[in-house]
């Protein structure tokens, strides 16, 4: 046993030369979104070109439990375009999964408020819950979302071992893993996609594969409950954005959840004054019901979020994929462990499991999603610029306000949902912003501004 990376030659690490010896061994450590769909793409692969293979998804959370013992910590949006991508893999989310359809965005500024509706004014939007519900939610209400997708690998013939991995080493150039209730087992292929919160990927420091996790930055998630009737009186079936001048909040959301509503923050190191701050907001007042405060005991976590990809996530018979790997910026986690699950299940499968094979066919998926994050933030750096001037988010509330209305192409209000939503990649939000039209427009509602009076 060994602490050194394998140096085999990619010849010998090809699932094809694995198959005419033995059945192939594959271990997964995560049964979140990235491990659900790998475990998924890659049975059904294995399947296609006649491949003896045994998946072990390492997962001790239920994901069918309420309250935090079977949440993933996240906001719960599953994107328009994810769901129409699943859709064709054949995986179609059913109505006890879907907490609620999301029709519109409406986006909240000191200087007003204006509503942003579906472009194909279709509710593809669906937010979901990561376990069965928040702490003190009636059970059975809700399916887990993550329960769901790990539900979909087992049909595949995926085998859940509920036990949290302790450590990994090599045995004679191959994966081992041992658990904290002592099982252990070698495998000829390891998946890791354990995301970033923990502390799991300390364990593969010291195995010479100069990974280095992904950078972060602490979010804050809660769950409120407020009732049928009052979620659809004050909010309805709309998600609710905030462009707020508060330093260091980058994104904030009200998510509509059946009874509850769940808080959203993304930015630089959420703290408990930035929380408080935001909930103080006249903005965020005018949400909720009048004299609503929050109570002392609620479901809610702060996890991590990442600000950058990891470097080198991958090497002989190893892969990092979602969160841990490459994940887009701040945006459709769940669906960059999709695109990152799907590329590495088929480059194991097709071409083969050797640090040559993934940096050929899985590490340009992994520069697009580099690539795409800065111009995210060259994104949202002017986003910042507008939240910093008064003239320039009434501009920007005009623009939106007539767009709405009719008046033109819908420019500014498909920048947003698409920024918002994360629908599209950052690369082409960008390139929307660079037709002349929107910048006469835009420019054209910043001089109103400057010479009009305040909005109301």
């Amino acid at each position: 046993m060994s602490n050194l990376a394998p140096t085999s030659s990619p010849s010998t690490l090809q699932l094809g030369h694995l198959e005419s010896h033995s059945r192939v061994r594959v271990a997964v450590i995560g049964g979140g979104p990235a491990g659900s769909f790998f475990s998924y793409f890659f049975l059904e692969l294995a399947e296609r070109v006649g491949l003896d293979a045994q998946l072990d998804v390492f997962e001790p959370k239920n994901y069918a439990r309420g309250g935090p013992a079977g949440c993933n910590m996240c906001g719960g949006v599953v994107s328009e375009s994810l769901v129409q991508m699943l859709a064709t893999e054949g995986i179609n989310l059913p109505a006890t999964v879907v907490a609620q359809a999301i029709d519109s965005y409406v986006l909240h500024m000191d200087v007003g408020v204006t509503r942003i509706k579906t472009p194909l004014q279709e509710m593809r939007i669906a937010a979901v819950y990561r376990g069965a519900g928040p702490r003190g939610a009636p059970e059975n209400t809700w399916s887990s979302f993550d329960h769901f997708l790990l539900d979909r690998a087992v049909a595949k013939g995926a085998r859940v071992v509920p036990e949290r991995v302790q450590s990994v080493t090599w045995n004679e150039s191959r994966p081992q893993l041992k658990t904290r209730e002592g099982t252990s087992g070698t495998y000829d292929f390891l998946v890791v996609a354990t995301g970033v919160n923990g502390a799991a990927l300390k364990m593969f420091e010291g195995l010479g594969l100069n990974y280095q996790p992904p950078g972060t930055s602490k979010t804050y998630i809660a769950e409120f409950f407020l009732g049928r009737e009052t979620m659809e009186k004050y909010l309805g079936h709309a998600m609710h954005v905030f462009l707020l001048n508060l330093p260091r909040l980058e994104f904030a959301a009200l998510i509509p959840k059946g009874d509850y509503l769940t808080f959203c923050l993304l930015g630089e190191n959420i703290d408990e004054a930035l929380v408080q701050s935001f909930l103080n907001s006249a903005e965020v007042r005018q949400c909720l019901p009048p004299g609503w405060q929050r109570p002392e005991k609620f479901c809610h976590c702060s996890p991590r979020i990442t600000t950058s990809g990891a470097v080198h996530p991958f090497g002989d018979r190893v892969v990092f994929i979602g969160d841990c790997g490459m994940a887009r910026l701040y945006k459709d986690g769940i669906g960059s462990a999709y695109r990152t699950a799907k590329a590495a299940a088929r480059t194991a499968v097709m071409e083969g499991i050797a640090r040559g094979h993934f940096h050929r066919h899985f590490r340009p998926l992994c520069e697009a999603i580099r690539r795409d994050n800065l111009v995210g933030k060259l994104i949202f750096a002017f986003t910042r610029q507008i939240q910093h001037h008064r003239f320039a988010r009434q501009a920007m509330l005009r623009m939106i306000t007539r767009e709405q209305q009719g008046c033109g192409a819908p420019r500014m209000s498909m920048v947003l949902w698409d920024t918002f939503s994360g629908s599209a990649s950052y690369g082409d939000v960008f390139l929307r912003t660079l037709h002349p039209f929107f910048w006469c427009r835009l420019l054209w509602e910043c001089l109103r501004s400057l010479r009009a009076r305040p909005l109301n």
